[in-house]
């Protein structure tokens, strides 16, 4: 039954707890967005004040040659003073990229009640889950947002359990970007003067999650958000968008050709690119030397939109705290030493509010 659009818990009804998603509304020819949707003001992205970020991506393959040092440096640099960068020649297959994009529209292309069976609490499987927003029982203003959620375990379990629109290509995604990852991992602790052994490097980037998330169109875009303002709770989150566009993230301090402190940039689709956002167990690991980046997802009136994001992460039952090297360098501990479970369950329990997860951890202001 179509839910009352004036009507707060029919609304929520409609789209959380029957699992229609926002693009269920859409699809019922919504002419305005429902009051559960609006932004208050300072949380609205104003696309026309909003700068490009047009650094260059790293082109990876060079970590392999001569400039080995200096693309050291450039990934070490955005790590430390953005908490982002984009990346070429990755080793990810551009058809892999292109497939998984296409993958998520047919996922969510479906009828309601497909997608619906793998909300949480109905799920077949713990380790996929569908919904929308973030935590919407949590939040003042819900986002534009549907997603499914698909934690790896191991390939059998990810074909067995993943839906079947989607699971041999998120899967062929994920592994085709691991080494990636740990490669990326290994230059940034090169550059803190840090070797971790392989079982240390595993615990840290041991659980994997790979998201598909769908923004449909809204007829409201400069009253909503796709996603707030939030940084990821990991260690590196690789993000793949489409050519659509929307993804914002807030300058840490002012880059000349980037932006200036407290700006929020548009991060603008380049083709076959991947991006990499440092996540807040890095910048804890670090001491605050890699800094995770806030961002956030506006909405577009034209077309909808997908990204699909990996979340490398600890182990739920790894130690995590300033690596002791760096804090011997630094004579400091900004952090606290706890089990991820703990920082995962402090993050999932609240609404997005910035980079505030961090607050779970940190000791000393700096």
């Amino acid at each position: 039954m179509a839910p009352n659009f004036d009507d707060g818990d029919s609304v929520y009804n409609f789209v959380v707890r029957d699992g229609n998603g926002v693009k269920g509304m859409v699809d019922l020819g919504l002419e305005k967005v429902p009051e559960q949707y609006i932004q208050p003001h300072h949380e609205r992205i104003d696309k026309l004040k909003a700068s490009s970020y047009d650094r260059p991506p790293i082109d990876l393959s060079m970590l392999d040659g001569p400039q080995h040092s200096q693309v050291v440096g450039l990934i070490a640099e955005a790590a430390e003073r953005v908490g982002f960068f984009q990346v070429v020649n990755h080793r990810v297959p551009i058809e892999v990229l292109e497939s998984v994009k296409s993958a998520a529209h047919e996922f969510f292309g479906q009828a309601p009640e497909k997608k619906a069976v793998y909300r949480k609490g109905v799920s077949p499987s713990p380790y996929v889950k569908y919904g929308t927003s973030f935590v919407p029982e949590k939040e003042k203003a819900l986002e534009w947002k549907d997603y499914v959620s698909m934690v790896y375990t191991s390939d059998g379990e990810a074909l067995e359990f993943w839906p079947n629109e989607c699971k041999e290509v998120a899967l062929e995604y994920l592994k085709a970007s691991s080494s990636m990852v740990r490669r990326i991992l290994e230059v940034l602790m090169e550059k803190l003067g840090v070797t971790l052994e392989e079982s240390r490097m595993d615990g840290l980037i041991g659980l994997k999650i790979v998201n598909m998330n769908f923004y449909p169109t809204c007829p409201n875009p400069d009253l909503t958000v796709g996603v707030a303002r939030h940084s990821d709770m990991g260690m590196l989150t690789v993000l793949l968008q489409d050519g659509i566009g929307g993804l914002y993230v807030k300058m840490e301090e002012d880059i000349t050709d980037a932006g200036k402190k407290g700006e929020w940039v548009e991060i603008p689709p380049i083709p076959g690119a991947l991006i990499i956002n440092v996540g807040d167990t890095l910048q804890i690991l670090s001491n605050g030397k890699y800094k995770s980046a806030e961002h956030r997802v506006r909405t577009t009136s034209t077309q909808s939109r997908v990204s699909i994001p990996i979340f490398t992460m600890p182990r739920p039952n790894e130690k995590i705290g300033p690596l002791p090297q760096v804090v011997e360098r630094d004579g400091v501990a900004h952090y606290r030493e706890f089990v991820f479970e703990e920082y995962m369950n402090n993050f999932f329990g609240k609404a997005h509010e910035g980079k505030k997860s961090l607050d779970f951890a940190q000791i000393n202001s700096f």
